[in-house]
């Protein structure tokens, strides 16, 4: 039998082998699903457990449908967690209530809280204008560069707050992370939104297309007139915009802003995006399968605590996870070529 004949069935029939192959990673997440199920006797399935996978996905999802757009465009970007905690702590700072104790500025009232989660975006999306910047104009290496703003961004997150917690939140942040909509975590809501954004961006302009055209082929993008720079800086100033918005997200769902949150964060959000399809070769990768990404592993965590899996195996089994991916990615791009 032919490889087309695989491919396509009988003539006339459904090309199952396309189907498997454009849909591999919705399969292993329901595949995954059912196994945990099994293993956990039905307790994976549980509505209250559904929810707390899902806002515990929320914070790392949004951060790597930013992610997955740098990755898009042949780079990477390890600032992520520590733009997080600067976020945090700046967001905080200034909605603590007025008889909060350990108040970073001594009396007066909140701020109002629209500007304040303006001004944390825009502290986000600074730090990803800077990536974006050494990584366009001044030819830095995207590694380089990005891990740069990791250690400053932390660094200014403790700096900032004295390396204390900010708690005494104004109660209407609060609702953003502890609040629901429709029976359904708000954190999901703007996962979704989220979602549905990055995936206009890419899918329906000419924004998304450069990106993938600069990823799959730089030179060939500068000499078909495409202004690279400017639009890798957009892609890194999209994706620390998420980084703050999954900021806020956190900041208001444990009730403080936090210098030490987001350790290891990017880490988890680039291994959502290599395990949803994202090659680290760049131009392929959706955000579809950004959220997919983050989903398996948020369903593979739950599911290893509700085995009672000791969190040093849980490492090294989400290690080996990630390296099976990323070999699988090696493979289908050796194969292309």
């Amino acid at each position: 039998m032919s490889d087309n004949t695989v491919e396509s069935g009988a003539k006339g029939g459904i090309a199952w082998g396309s189907i498997i192959k454009k849909y591999s990673i919705v399969l292993i997440l329901v595949g995954l699903i059912i196994l945990i199920t099994i293993l956990t006797r039905g307790v994976f399935l549980r509505v209250p457990n559904l929810l707390n996978v899902v806002r515990q996905v929320s914070v790392i999802g949004i951060i790597a449908l930013g992610v997955t757009m740098v990755i898009i465009t042949a780079g990477i970007d390890l600032s992520s967690g520590s733009l997080v905690a600067l976020v945090s702590v700046v967001v905080g700072s200034l909605l603590q209530r007025a008889d909060a104790p350990a108040r970073l500025f001594e009396g007066g009232q909140p701020w109002p809280l629209l500007l304040v989660v303006v001004i944390g975006l825009l502290v986000g999306a600074a730090g990803g204008l800077i990536n974006g910047s050494l990584v366009a104009k001044a030819k830095i290496p995207a590694f380089i560069a990005t891990l740069g703003m990791m250690t400053f961004a932390r660094g200014w997150a403790f700096i900032y707050s004295d390396g204390r917690p900010r708690g005494g939140l104004e109660p209407h942040f609060l609702v953003i992370g502890q609040g629901t909509f429709l029976g359904v975590p708000n954190p999901v809501w703007i996962l979704l939104a989220c979602v549905i954004l990055t995936h206009i961006i890419l899918k329906h302009t000419l924004w998304g297309r450069y990106t993938y055209a600069i990823g799959s082929n730089k030179n060939a993008a500068i000499v078909s007139g495409i202004n690279v720079d400017r639009y890798t800086i957009m892609v890194y100033s999209y994706a620390g915009f998420l980084s703050a918005v999954a900021a806020i997200v956190l900041t208001a769902r444990i009730g403080s802003g936090q210098p030490g949150l987001g350790i290891m964060y990017e880490l988890d959000a680039i291994a959502a995006s290599v395990i949803g399809g994202t090659s680290l070769q760049g131009g392929v990768g959706t955000a579809a399968g950004a959220l997919a990404g983050a989903l398996i592993m948020g369903v593979l965590r739950n599911g290893l605590d509700l085995l009672n899996v000791p969190a040093d195996m849980q490492q090294v089994l989400r290690a080996v996870i990630i390296v099976v991916a990323v070999i699988i990615d090696v493979r289908k791009n050796k194969q292309k070529d």
